[in-house]
């Protein structure tokens, strides 16, 4: 599983920002909210995350004021499935919002298609490889030919002249034999390798006469001739009409043997007969592969324990252990000028007390 980040999600149709946000709510949350509101989408949430960036406070009160913040409908932890078949993972979300929602509307919101594809991880693009540069071909070394500069008409000279005419004419003659000679094994080579495709038993046979041909192989008591194996073939291919496969023919033929075989045909002719299996059921059709994908649902996340639910289940984003916990019913905050007004009261009691 991987780490939960809780990576911020914002969602749709929020008012615009304004210097007075948050301004209801109690001075620490409304901190962390403002906070909160300036990260990227994607960035992190977790409470050691956030932890790390607000050093005035720590892991317990990040804790405390998110779970408060997710009260006034401010913000929802989701879990949602990433991946097919055996290796789906759970990747983890928390969707914000700047106006405050109430739990209607969060349940309605992250039932939609919407918060599932915006809870879904991004796509990585596939880094394209460049192509390796291909080394040219070897050019064919070719004979380095430098005019030979006229040489002047001397006695010494001129018996040198048939025997260079005499040299190019063998020269000629070798490479035009070496050419001959290649041509040949090219054509010889083609046509060996041409030969088995051309002459390939299995095109030209029944997978049921090469069941019966391959009998004598695995055990020469079933050797049959060529004859044998035409004579018996349709009984073979009505074993695989019935939906057996090839290697189930050689074993069912093959197995329990006597000590010895007097007549390979009819012993093979009467195990056909006897032993023939009963029609397989066809196999399964692939499912089609424009069947769209199943649809995925998002789970809402307690924002104080991780308990995973319903959005139904989970208002305000707690479950019912930790709502009772922690009671939602809060207070507004007292008065300025009543608490000085307590604190007189309280001090003006104090004196009265210490006079005699």
């Amino acid at each position: 599983m991987a780490k939960p980040g809780y990576g911020k999600r914002s969602v749709p149709d929020q008012q615009p920002r304004t210097p007075h946000d948050f301004a209801l709510l109690p001075a620490r949350e409304r901190y962390i909210a403002g906070f909160v509101d300036h990260l990227p989408d994607g960035a992190a949430m977790s409470v050691k995350q956030l932890t790390k960036q607000l050093p005035l406070y720590g892991q317990q009160a990040i804790g405390t004021s998110l779970n408060a913040l997710s009260v006034a409908g401010h913000l929802r932890r989701v879990r949602c499935p990433v991946g097919t078949g055996d290796e789906t993972r759970w990747a983890f979300r928390t969707f914000w919002s700047r106006t405050a929602r109430d739990n209607a509307w969060w349940t309605t919101y992250l039932a939609t298609e919407t918060a599932v594809r915006t809870a879904a991880p991004a796509a990585v693009p596939q880094q394209r490889t460049a192509p390796e540069p291909t080394s040219p071909a070897p050019e064919a070394p070719t004979p380095a030919t430098t005019p030979a500069a006229p040489a002047a008409p001397t006695a010494s000279s001129a018996p040198t002249a048939p025997t260079v005419g005499a040299a190019e004419t063998a020269g000629s003659a070798g490479a035009a034999g070496m050419a001959r000679s290649a041509g040949t094994a090219g054509m010889a080579g083609t046509a060996q390798k041409a030969l088995p495709a051309a002459f390939s038993p299995a095109s030209r046979f029944s997978p049921a006469y090469l069941a019966l041909a391959e009998l004598g192989r695995k055990d020469s008591r079933l050797a049959l001739s060529a004859h044998d194996c035409t004579t018996l073939e349709p009984q073979a291919a009505e074993w695989l009409a019935r939906g057996v496969t090839t290697d189930y023919l050689i074993t069912a033929l093959t197995a329990g043997l006597p000590t010895h075989v007097d007549c390979p045909p009819r012993f093979i002719r009467h195990r056909l007969t006897d032993k023939i299996p009963p029609h397989h059921p066809t196999p399964h059709t692939p499912p089609d592969t424009n069947t769209p994908p199943p649809t995925r649902h998002l789970l809402v996340e307690c924002t104080d324990c991780g308990r995973p639910g319903p959005p139904q289940a989970l208002p305000d984003g707690l479950c019912r252990p930790c709502r009772t916990t922690h009671p939602t019913n809060h207070h507004p905050p007292a008065d300025p000028t009543q608490i000085a007004a307590v604190k007189a009261h309280m001090a003006n009691l104090r004196h009265l007390l210490k006079a005699p």
